[in-house]
């Protein structure tokens, strides 16, 4: 009898816990997250945020109130992150992980970047451990957002402007890198080593009107050895005729041309053809 009972006590345990197992609701949130990420030269700029939609209502001086610290978005502050440092409006920002606020208006929006990332909301945010504070102009859009957006747009290998959108306003800002010296530097350092990136980095100084000379010498390089190898005959000839060796820079384009009509390759016939009438 006691056995009886003690191996219902067990089933009734173990039904119990299925049931409440299967009594836990999967419902989706409210606002869906986003996390989207940009390259930026060397760099990379990350973001997480929270999709708001508008359904029906005023956003704008009514859901999201003029004169206030926005989240900028739902629930949890929108955190951006920057692995390397970064230029915005003239100040420099380091590396690393901040919260991204606003402070939305009919005129000029107000940008925060707030050393305290993770907050919910802006229900403990502080001003002073704002790290960087600019002001940004909103644009009019002539057709309705729903869904508030965050966007990578204008994309150089310099800078990249970040667009908030929603409802019918879209606020830019641009973020900007000068990664110049610590490129070169790593040039420099990789041509130490045993494998020399003789072709990428007479490209780089060609590409960012650098020391020309170098990119000569660099491509020169490249090209030895590489007898079947139209492009690198492209890029020689471009940067001999910016060295002012025209002669140098057609030979090259010519041998191209013939590299890449042997390889059937449309495009690098395409484009050694018009590096040889540049050079001519």
């Amino acid at each position: 009898m006691k056995k009886t009972l003690s191996a219902c006590i067990v089933a009734l345990a173990i039904l119990s816990g299925a049931s409440s197992a299967q009594a836990q609701a999967k419902l989706p949130p409210a606002s869906s997250t986003q996390q989207v990420s940009q390259g930026l030269g060397i760099s990379k700029i990350s973001l997480t945020y929270q999709r708001p939609n508008s359904n029906g209502r005023t956003v704008f001086g009514g859901l999201v109130p003029y004169g206030e610290v926005w989240r900028t978005g739902a629930n949890n502050a929108t955190a951006i992150t920057f692995d390397s440092e970064v230029t915005i409006q003239g100040k420099t920002v380091p590396a690393g992980t901040y919260g991204l606020f606003t402070i939305p208006n009919k005129g000029d929006w107000t940008i925060i970047l707030n050393k305290t990332a993770e907050q919910w909301g802006a229900y403990t945010y502080k001003q002073e451990d704002d790290l960087l504070r600019f002001t940004a102009k909103p644009v009019k859009l002539n057709k309705k957002v729903e869904t508030f957006s965050i966007n990578f747009e204008n994309v150089t290998k310099n800078s990249v402007d970040v667009v908030m959108s929603w409802e019918n306003v879209a606020v830019p800002f641009t973020i900007s890198v000068d990664q110049t010296k610590e490129i070169m530097a790593s040039l420099d350092n990789a041509m130490k080593g045993e494998k020399k990136p003789y072709f990428q980095a007479a490209q780089y100084y060609f590409q960012n009107n650098l020391d020309i000379a170098k990119a000569v010498t660099w491509i020169e390089e490249a090209d030895k050895g590489n007898t079947k190898a139209p492009h690198i005959k492209y890029w020689k000839a471009q940067i001999l005729t910016k060295a002012g060796d025209k002669a140098g820079a057609a030979k090259a384009a010519q041998e191209g041309i013939d590299m890449a009509t042997q390889a059937n390759n449309s495009e690098y016939i395409k484009l050694n053809t018009q590096a040889l009438k540049a050079a001519k």
